[in-house]
């Protein structure tokens, strides 16, 4: 499907629109932290940047869990991004892991996490890098960076205050305890739990309601929620009216507003 080492991500089309990618080294819990993986998530999303027949992603893991985040064996033998001297791992976390978060910003394809199981550490920032997040009822959420005398080095501090609020991700961050899916969903960070063997269609389905909308107003209302980070209401506004004004010239636009006056379901061509 890729020349981004494909082996490392198994990716279909379960539906037209829609990819499923699936992290694929079970054996070792799908760490993220390996050039090949973080070449193979960065690769995978700049293709779909260019590819205008992906309106969803639905993003998960092999095996029994969806991400443990960073290599442990690699941080205990110091190699790779945790290996060298204080500016080397440094620059070894700006080469590396960090180019997963700011791909993930950049990229107006919603994502959405289907956590099988346990997302711990960095795997579990990935899961709050993705716009929306369905947790199989045997998943289990730690911002654990704490427990081994690190911080999240792949922008966990930045992600997670924004879905559940300081307070708890001062208390998910600073003890680095495990938060359980019923809890993850009631504090806000996951919108679904759902029996395990249900996950994937679970997630595909809300990949399909996204998917059931035209590309351009799919894609151009991610960039919205992502420029509201930083906007003004203002400057904002000042985006609505550009990013509007080109929607209402989209075909699609055309039938949608001819369905509805006609009471049928619209029949978009993008």
């Amino acid at each position: 499907m890729t020349d981004h080492s494909p082996d490392l991500i198994l990716i279909t089309r379960p539906a037209p629109a829609i990819e499923l990618w699936s992290l694929n080294l079970p054996e070792q819990r799908n760490p993220i932290t390996d050039e090949p993986m973080i070449d193979a998530l960065v690769g995978n999303i700049d293709r779909i940047r260019e590819d205008e027949t992906v309106k969803c992603v639905v993003l998960t893991g092999e095996g029994k869990a969806f991400s443990a985040g960073g290599n442990i064996k690699k941080m205990a033998d110091k190699s790779g991004m945790f290996g060298g001297d204080l500016e080397e791992i440094r620059q070894g976390y700006r080469d590396g892991v960090q180019r997963i978060p700011l791909a993930m910003r950049s990229v107006d394809v919603p994502f959405i996490a289907a956590v099988n199981g346990p997302a711990v550490g960095a795997g579990m920032d990935l899961t709050t890098m993705c716009d929306m997040r369905v947790a199989s009822d045997h998943a289990w959420f730690a911002e654990s960076f704490v427990q081994l005398g690190l911080i999240a080095g792949d922008g966990g501090a930045w992600f997670l205050p924004r879905l559940i609020g300081a307070a708890r991700a001062a208390e998910m961050a600073l003890t680095g305890d495990r938060v359980d899916a019923v809890t993850a969903e009631r504090w806000g960070l996951v919108n679904y739990v759902v029996p395990a063997d249900e996950l994937i269609e679970r997630a595909l389905e809300l990949a399909g309601r996204v998917a059931a909308n035209p590309v351009y107003s799919v894609r151009a209302t991610k960039q919205l929620l992502l420029d509201s980070e930083r906007h003004t209401l203002a400057s904002m506004l000042e985006d609505c009216a550009s990013l509007q004004a080109t929607a209402h010239f989209q075909p699609d636009h055309h039938e949608a507003v001819a369905a509805m006056l006609e009471k049928r379901t619209p029949r978009f061509t993008s």
